[in-house]
C-alpha cells in the first residue's frame, strides 16, 4: 500500500467570480482542495474554521486591500504563505506586500504553469 500525501487546502480570495472559478478549477486540476471567498472579510470570518496551507488573493479589492488582509492574518496568529495577484503591480506595492510577509505578487494575467510553480514554491516553505 502506497503512502498518500494529504491534499493541501488552498484559499482563493477575489471579488471577481470568474477569477475565483478559474483559479479554483486550476487548483483542483492540480490536485489541491480549493475554497473560494468573494472578499477579504468573508475569508477572515471563515479563517477560524478553515485554515489553508496557502492563500491566493487579489491585492486590490473593494473594501480591505491585500496589505491589510496580510496584517489581519498575522494578527490572528495564522502563518501560511500568501500569494497576491493584480493587473497593475508597482514596485512600491510589491515591496509593501513582501515587507508585510507576502510570499509573492504576480502580475495578471498569469499563466497556469507560473501559478503552479509559485504555489509549489510557497508550499515548500510550509512545515509538515
Amino acid at each position: 500500500m502506497g503512502y498518500r500525501t494529504p491534499i493541501s487546502r488552498i484559499a482563493v480570495v477575489d471579488e471577481d467570480a470568474s477569477v475565483r472559478a478559474s483559479l479554483s478549477g486550476l487548483l483542483r486540476a492540480l490536485g489541491y482542495d480549493a475554497r473560494t471567498f468573494a472578499s477579504a472579510d468573508e475569508f477572515l470570518r471563515a479563517l477560524p474554521r478553515f485554515a489553508p496551507r496557502c492563500l491566493i488573493s487579489a491585492a486590490q479589492m473593494p473594501g480591505m486591500q491585500g496589505e491589510q488582509l496580510q496584517t489581519e492574518i498575522l494578527a490572528s496568529g495564522h502563518r501560511f504563505p500568501v500569494i497576491f495577484h493584480t493587473d497593475s503591480p508597482t514596485d512600491a506595492m510589491r515591496q509593501r506586500l513582501l515587507a508585510a510577509g507576502a510570499f509573492a505578487l504576480l502580475a495578471t494575467p498569469v499563466e497556469a504553469d507560473a501559478i503552479a510553480a509559485c504555489l509549489a514554491a510557497a508550499l515548500a516553505t510550509v512545515p509538515g
